[in-house]
């Protein structure tokens, strides 16, 4: 459509100009011809511009709160008429040639400016005008719900909060990272497949225990990476974001979304393991350090068992911790064989 306009824009300005040179002569054919051929041209590339623009205007206007989109129409829409006001009463008083240019571009930068501002303190403003029940207002059914990541998801964290009740409004998981969530379970990465398994089987148990789970098959197609995909969705749904990530907690906190940091809960509530417990663990791989062993609690935290590469592949050890040392993945424990001389016996067996 916009092509065929401008099209159609071309073809009388071709056929004026053709006239204006000799209306007797081939010169309105030729500048219509012209004129239509270029308008052609210039139409297929802007109309994609525009329908572009459009689309990521459309797609941002969806993703903002509606007090900022009100605020925003509003104070812009002010801005607009007090800059035509000013700058055609400038006109009519200056009489200059370019004055109505002038006027145009004060309308206009006060327009945007006011758009801005509005976007910027759109809570305010509509608190302001008195329509304070109307901003950022939850869906009820979401009312109290957590939005989770994948990092989320794969912490245990998740289902020990849903079984202690503290789940009541609910758990909201996209698509996409039910994906992920998915893709990695199947990956190669043995411990990260592990723990995606158990994000999954969690995820059925809380559900099963009574907490309400709702999948959101909405998608965010203007974002590639997952966490910038959940805030986008976090701010269109009003509800907080449940993550274990740093970089998506710090994000969420500049862009004013409520969020819920599992990992730091995790190291707030984790349980001690004192020097001296005992533990039964599978070994399932060299460590980095000569001599060590790898293996895993059930929640996912490593251990690193020294003077026990022997040991790798067999199951059920008995260990004995050591020390501790919380890192961003978890709780790194540290320990060593309970009975040594005997494990290397068995070995040697």
């Amino acid at each position: 459509m916009f092509r065929l306009l401008l099209v159609l824009v071309g073809v009388a300005g071709g056929l004026q100009i053709g006239d204006h040179i000799g209306r007797d002569s081939l010169a309105p054919l030729a500048f219509v011809t012209v004129f239509a051929l270029l308008s052609y041209v210039v139409g297929g590339v802007l109309g994609r511009l525009f329908d572009e623009g459009l689309r990521q205007a459309i797609s941002r206007l969806r993703d903002m709160p509606p007090a900022e989109v009100f605020a925003g129409s509003l104070v812009g829409t002010t801005g607009l008429l007090l800059g035509l006001a000013f700058g055609l009463a400038v006109v009519a008083l200056v009489h200059s040639t370019v004055g109505y240019p002038a006027a145009a571009v004060l309308a206009w930068v006060l327009c945007a400016g006011g758009v801005r501002l509005g976007v910027a303190k759109g809570k305010e403003i509509v608190r302001a005008a008195g329509l304070g029940h109307l901003a950022d207002r939850p869906s009820a059914a979401l009312d109290g719900a957590l939005l989770v990541d994948t990092s989320a998801l794969l912490d245990r964290q998740l289902v020990a909060l849903g079984m202690s009740g503290l789940l009541a409004g609910g758990i909201v998981v996209p698509r996409f990272v039910l994906d992920e969530a998915h893709t990695l379970a199947d990956g190669p990465e043995l411990p990260t497949a592990r723990r995606a398994r158990g994000g999954l089987e969690s995820l059925e148990a809380v559900h099963r225990a009574g907490v309400p789970v709702r999948v959101e098959e909405a998608e965010v197609p203007q974002c590639a990476e997952t966490g910038a995909k959940v805030l986008v969705l976090a701010r269109r749904l009003h509800v907080r974001i449940a993550t274990c990530s740093a970089d998506v907690a710090d994000q969420a906190a500049e862009a004013g979304v409520d969020v819920v940091n599992l990992r730091r809960l995790s190291a707030d509530l984790a349980p001690h393991h004192p020097p001296g417990e005992r533990l039964v663990i599978d070994l399932v791989k060299v460590g980095r350090q000569p001599r060590q062993a790898v293996g895993y609690l059930p929640d996912g935290d490593m251990v690193v068992v020294n003077d026990a590469e022997h040991l790798v592949g067999r199951r059920d050890v008995a260990v004995v911790v050591s020390g501790t040392r919380p890192t961003s993945q978890g709780l790194l424990l540290f320990a060593r064989l309970e009975q040594p001389v005997m494990a290397v016996a068995g070995e040697a067996g």
